[in-house]
């Protein structure tokens, strides 16, 4: 499977990525050990810090647009003023979990499944989800980040395929749905640690994740496949994530994790949040 993703190097409080031919120098407050090759640092084509605000330098010899194949799926890049690019690289093994748990568990139950992505960002997950014949629902509050979603979606081929785009707040959308009847066979939600739903509604993930839990419990089918729960909030280790999924699921088998950026053999890992999944072992 094609990847143009790869961790060069961390160090001092940064980490230097290639994206395809665009090597990019930006912070990662935990990579608090030396870097391992100094003089790869120099190859980077643009910097990002946050010193004294948010400030790219030679933003301007990168493409104002490329697009890269991640794991199987083409995303399109964009550095943004914040920072952000437009891809989080180390859900990159999550996306090829959920493409081939999708197609296997498809093809053992002898009907289309159906898969749920909350905070779904731009859309990696939901494009592996679609390329293994499942039918999608992506949800993000932001209609500039769905709208990028949908790009993706065009680049990979599947723009027809049958996923539903959804600009909501999480809450009110699931609690909708639960009164509707509907229902998924697998989920993936990465709640932020702070953020505001479509018409401003505050979202901070120690108040509001068990009720979001609550609900995704509640529009699982009847014979589902999977929940799995992504995080970089600092303190809520694969452990906490785990006992949070164990609060609805007590049978089936549960998995938990780091999510890495990693490069070729011999270049530091580099953590960057955690997961939990139930997986339904009936």
């Amino acid at each position: 499977m094609n990847d143009e993703y790869e961790l060069l190097d961390s160090g001092n409080g940064k980490k230097l990525e290639r994206y395809g031919a665009t090597v990019l120098d930006r912070p990662c407050a935990q990579a608090v050990w030396a870097p391992q090759n100094t003089s790869l640092w120099e190859k980077a084509d643009a910097r990002f810090d946050r010193v004294g605000g948010l400030n790219w330098e030679g933003r301007h010899k990168v493409s104002k647009a490329w697009n890269v194949e991640i794991a199987g799926v083409v995303m399109k890049l964009s550095a943004t003023d914040f920072g952000h690019i437009g891809v989080f690289p180390e859900t990159r093994e999550l996306w090829q979990w959920i493409r081939t748990t999708l197609a296997e568990q498809k093809k053992k139950k002898g009907r289309d499944l159906k898969f749920l992505n909350l905070f779904a960002y731009s859309g990696g997950a939901t494009l592996a989800a679609a390329q293994s014949g499942a039918h999608c629902c992506h949800l993000d509050a932001s209609k500039g980040m769905v709208d990028w979603a949908r790009e993706n979606a065009a680049l990979n081929d599947l723009q027809d395929a049958p996923i539903r785009w959804i600009v909501d707040d999480v809450i009110k959308f699931l609690r909708r749905e639960v009164k509707r009847g509907n229902v998924y066979d697998g989920i993936l939600l990465d709640p932020p640690s702070f953020g505001r739903g479509k018409k401003g509604e505050l979202y901070k993930i120690e108040e509001s994740l068990v009720t979001t839990l609550d609900l995704v419990n509640q529009v699982l089918s009847d014979d589902p496949s999977f929940v799995l729960l992504t995080s970089h909030t600092p303190g809520f280790s694969p452990i906490v994530l785990s006992n949070l999924l164990r609060q609805y699921h007590l049978t089936g088998r549960f998995e938990c994790g780091e999510m890495l950026l990693t490069g070729k053999p011999g270049v530091n890992d580099l953590p960057n949040g955690n997961w939990a999944r139930w997986i339904n072992n009936e």
